[in-house]
C-alpha cells in the first residue's frame, strides 16, 4: 500500500477526480447558462495571431496542470509509527448502524492530522487481500445481538479469520462496541483480538470494551489512539463531566532520584460533597489548566483584560478564568482586534489526562501517583505539569473517576500476582489494599524503578503489609542498583518455576505500568515460562490483564 489520494470509503474514485469533475460540469452548465445572453458577435475583429498562440499555451498549460495533479498520488507524511515511505496504517471497521464506522473515521482524522498516512476501509476480505501489508491498524468491531459481527463482516469472519495466514509484526489495537443487555456482548471483538493475537499480532494496548456507546469508554480509546499519533492534545470527542475536587496535600516522594519527580497527591471531594464510589483499577480522569504566566502573555499580547467577563458552559467568568481549560493558539496567529468572548468561542477545550487510582474508596480519599514530564522543549507536561506544580493545596480542581473493569479485581479465593514499574505502582497498591479489605491472602508483588535509594513508591506500606502476611512475595527491581541492576522482567524469568506453580493454583496475574518498555518485555518472558497457548489461555479467561499507559 502507499499514500495515495483520499478516497471514498470503499476504495473507490478519488475524491478529489470526483470534486474536479463535479467542478468543471458546473463551469459548462454556467456557461450553458449564459449563452443566451450573447446575442451578437462578442467582437467585431479577429484576434491577433499572437494572442491566439498566448491563449492557445495558457489553455495547454492548465490542461497539463490538472492532468498532473489528477494522476499523481498526493505525497502523506507517514510519521514515525510506520516509517517513512512504508504502508499506511490501517483503520478497519465493522459496523451494523454506522456508529462504528464514525468512530473509524474520527480515529483516522486524528492520526491523519499528526501527519500520518491512513487508510480506513469495511471489515471485509478486501482489507486483508491490501497490496502492501500494513504494519500499524486500528480494528473497530461491532456485535450485533446474537453475538455475530455485522453482516459486511461476515465474510471475513468465515474467509481470512479461518486461514492461518501469519500476522507478526502487524502491531494493533482493538475497540469492541457492544451491550450488556445481550449474553454475548463485545462477542466479535474479542473473538477478532483472539484471532489477531492468535496469528503473532501484538497488542498496543488491551482491548478496550465499550456498552453502549459508553463515553468514558470512548474517551478512552479516544487518548490511546492520540498517543499512537504522538498528539495529546487533540481535544475530546465527549469533554467529561468533571466534578470539582480538593487537592488536600502534594508530596515529593523521590528527591534526588535520576528519574523524574514523582509526586503523591491527596483529593478529596469539595465543598464536603459525599465521596464517590469506586474499585481498584478505577481511573481518575482530570481536567486540567494552563500555566497563569502562559495565560497573562497572551492577554498582554493581545491587550485583553483578564477580568473581562465571558459565557462559557459554566456560567459568567472572568477571561483568565476561561481561558485556562482551554487551547491556547500563539498570539501572531489570530486576527485583531479580538473580543474577549470571540476569543473563547474560537478555542477548543483541553484533553483530559488518565491516572491510576492508588487508593480505595475506604480510605475516603483519592490518590494519584505523578511523575512530572518533560516536553522536547523542556516545558512541563500539560497533566503533570498543572498537577506537579500548578494545582494549588486547598484549591479545586476538575475530575472525574472512570469505571475500568477490564482491570477490577479477580475473586479473592484465587492468587493474584501483580507486576508493574514506575508510577503503575499506583494501581497496584489500590488493589493490595483491596485485597487486604476482603482478607484475601496469596499475593505476590513484582516492582521495578531506577534507584534502590530514592525510589520506593509506597514502601511503608508494601513492608508493613509484607510483615503481616498479607504480601507472600516481593520482588523488587531497580534498574540503576549498582551492585545488581536489573528490571522488573527479570525478576519474573528468575521466579519462573514459582510462577508457574501460582498459575496452576488458578492465579491472576494484572500488570500495570510502561506500555512500550516493560508491557512488552513481561509479555514476553510470560510466554517463555508458561507457553504462548498458556499464556493466550489465560488472557481469554479474564486471568492475565493489563492496564498500561
Amino acid at each position: 500500500m502507499s499514500g495515495g489520494a483520499a478516497t471514498s470509503a470503499r476504495g473507490g474514485m478519488p475524491w478529489s477526480l470526483l470534486g474536479n469533475l463535479a467542478l468543471v460540469a458546473l463551469l459548462v452548465v454556467a456557461a450553458c447558462l449564459l449563452l443566451p445572453l450573447h446575442d451578437d458577435a462578442w467582437w467585431a475583429a479577429a484576434p491577433r495571431p499572437q494572442r491566439w498562440w498566448l491563449a492557445g499555451s495558457a489553455l495547454l498549460a492548465y490542461a497539463g496542470f490538472c492532468a498532473w495533479f489528477l494522476r499523481s498520488p498526493r505525497k502523506v507524511q507517514s510519521g514515525d509509527a510506520v516509517g517513512d515511505g512504508g504502508p499506511p496504517l490501517l483503520v478497519a471497521w465493522a459496523s451494523q448502524t454506522g456508529f462504528a464506522q464514525v468512530l473509524a473515521e474520527r480515529s483516522a482524522a486524528m492520526l491523519r492530522d499528526a501527519g500520518q498516512a491512513v487508510l480506513a476501509l469495511p471489515l471485509d476480505p478486501g482489507a486483508a487481500a491490501l497490496p502492501g501489508r500494513p504494519r500499524r491498524a486500528l480494528f473497530i468491531a461491532r456485535t450485533t445481538g446474537g453475538g455475530d459481527p455485522p453482516d459486511h463482516a461476515l465474510a471475513f469472519l468465515r474467509g481470512t479469520m479461518a486461514q492461518a495466514a501469519a500476522l507478526d509484526g502487524l502491531e494493533y489495537a482493538l475497540l469492541a462496541l457492544g451491550d450488556r443487555e445481550y449474553n454475548d456482548y463485545c462477542a466479535f471483538g474479542r473473538q477478532l483480538d483472539e484471532w489477531l493475537r492468535g496469528r503473532g499480532a501484538r497488542a498496543l494496548f488491551d482491548r478496550i470494551e465499550v456498552d453502549n456507546a459508553d463515553e468514558a469508554a470512548l474517551r478512552h480509546w479516544q487518548y490511546e489512539v492520540g498517543r499512537i499519533g504522538g498528539v495529546a492534545d487533540l481535544p475530546d470527542w465527549t469533554a467529561p463531566a468533571y466534578e470539582a475536587w480538593t487537592l488536600r496535600s502534594r508530596t515529593l516522594l523521590n528527591p534526588g532520584s535520576p528519574g523524574a519527580p514523582v509526586f503523591d497527591l491527596v483529593l478529596v471531594p469539595a465543598d464536603g460533597a459525599p465521596l464517590p464510589s469506586w474499585q481498584a483499577g478505577d481511573i481518575a480522569e482530570i481536567g486540567p489548566r494552563n500555566p497563569r504566566p502562559t495565560i497573562e502573555a497572551l492577554l498582554k499580547a493581545l491587550r485583553l483584560p483578564g477580568d473581562a467577563p465571558v459565557d462559557t458552559a459554566r456560567g459568567r467568568e472572568p477571561l483568565a478564568g476561561a481561558l485556562a481549560r482551554l487551547q491556547l493558539p500563539a498570539a501572531d496567529t489570530l486576527a485583531r482586534p479580538l473580543s474577549a468572548q470571540a476569543l473563547v468561542d474560537s478555542l477548543r477545550p483541553l484533553p483530559h489526562r488518565e491516572y491510576s487510582i492508588a487508593s480505595t474508596a475506604d480510605e475516603g480519599q483519592v490518590r494519584l501517583l505523578v511523575r512530572r514530564m518533560t516536553r522536547a522543549d523542556g516545558s512541563p507536561g500539560l497533566g503533570s505539569g498543572w498537577l506537579c506544580d500548578g494545582a494549588l493545596p486547598g484549591k479545586p480542581l476538575d475530575l472525574r473517576l472512570r469505571r475500568n473493569p477490564g482491570f477490577h479485581p479477580p475473586a479473592t479465593d484465587r492468587p493474584l500476582v501483580l507486576v508493574g514499574n514506575g508510577t503503575g505502582i499506583a494501581g497496584l497498591r489500590a488493589h493490595l489494599r483491596a485485597r487486604i479489605a476482603a482478607g484475601a491472602r496469596g499475593n505476590w508483588l513484582l516492582f521495578g524503578e531506577r534507584s534502590p535509594g530514592h525510589d520506593r513508591f509506597y514502601d511503608d506500606d508494601l513492608r508493613q503489609w509484607q510483615a503481616q502476611g498479607w504480601l507472600d512475595r516481593l520482588d523488587l527491581a531497580f534498574s540503576r542498583d549498582a551492585e545488581a541492576p536489573a528490571y522488573v522482567q527479570h525478576r519474573l524469568q528468575a521466579a519462573g518455576d514459582i510462577l508457574r506453580e501460582w498459575v496452576d493454583r488458578g492465579a491472576t496475574i494484572l500488570v500495570c505500568g510502561n506500555a512500550s518498555g516493560m508491557a512488552p518485555a513481561v509479555d514476553a518472558v510470560l510466554a517463555e515460562v508458561l507457553g504462548e497457548e498458556r499464556r493466550e489461555a489465560l488472557r481469554s479467561e479474564g486471568r492475565y490483564r493489563r492496564d498500561v499507559y
